[in-house]
Formats: structure tokens, sequence, C-alpha cells
């Protein structure tokens, strides 16, 4: 099985490789790969978020930096979770 993670804190990810889950991935049962979102960013800034559209509070994920890494990554028979 096949595993892609796709966040903006790869880091925070490295420590699956230390516990069960990196058993699995050792022993080849899975395989798992950690993607920057930031990777697919076209700004000097990196920038995966950014202000709602009409306002309000909070910041919203970019869809188009979303949809370049899924179209990078994925295949036709991937499923997305």
């Amino acid at each position: 099985m096949k595993i892609d993670v796709v966040t903006i804190f790869p880091a925070y990810l490295d420590p699956l490789r230390q516990s069960l889950p990196g058993k699995a991935i050792q022993s080849g049962l899975v395989e798992l790969e950690v993607h920057d979102l930031r990777r697919w960013t076209h700004d000097v800034h990196r920038s995966v978020d950014d202000a709602p559209y009409g306002g309000g509070p909070g910041m919203v994920m970019k869809a188009p930096v979303w949809g370049e890494a899924l179209d990078e990554i994925c295949s036709p028979e991937t499923l997305l979770v």
C-alpha cells in the first residue's frame, strides 16, 4: 500500500518512521511519501493560504496550489481521503 501525505509541515511526520508505521515501512508493507505543499507554490513567500473570499476572520488554503499538487501526485486509481 502506498500512502502519500501532502502537508505544510513535513517534518511533523518524521516520528512515524520510528513507531509501528515505521516497522510496516521497513518491512515493505507500506510505502509512505511525504510531500511539502509549498513545492507547488509560485510566489516568493511560498504562500499556501489566503484571506477568505468576501472577507471574514481566518485564512483558507489556496485551491490552485492543492490542484497542482494533487494533479502531480495522483494517478487515476488513487483513492483520495
